[in-house]
């Protein structure tokens, strides 16, 4: 296992995002999909609290902050072809804005 500077060698999208997958430490239990870019990721290191980048409203944001969910940072991983992550956290609370713990609460069906 190695270590990668922050953002060096990352493949980030022609909008400078990357995915991130949200984890939960311990259980392994996926949390959210979210999007980050580079100030994000640094914000991230920095507080030791999940910061992304929000597409929709176009500006950073500092996941659990207006909910007191706030996510605390364990570990941060890019997978092999460096334009993914996984972000281990704990996390509190609910994960999803609808309230839920996951966003991936859901489940597709046949039609």
């Amino acid at each position: 296992m190695g270590s990668v500077r922050i953002a060096e060698g990352l493949a980030f999208d022609e909008r400078g995002l990357i995915p991130a997958i949200v984890q939960q430490e311990g259980t392994g239990e996926v949390l959210m999909l979210a999007w980050m870019n580079e100030e994000s990721l640094r914000l991230t290191f920095e507080t030791g609290t999940a910061w992304f980048w929000s597409r929709s409203r176009r500006e950073l944001w500092n996941k659990g902050s207006t909910s007191g969910n706030v996510q605390q940072v364990k570990q941060v991983l890019v997978d092999c072809d460096r334009d993914c992550l996984l972000v281990v956290v704990d996390s509190p609370g609910p994960a999803c804005h609808t309230g839920n713990r996951s966003c991936f609460y859901r489940e597709l069906e046949e039609v």
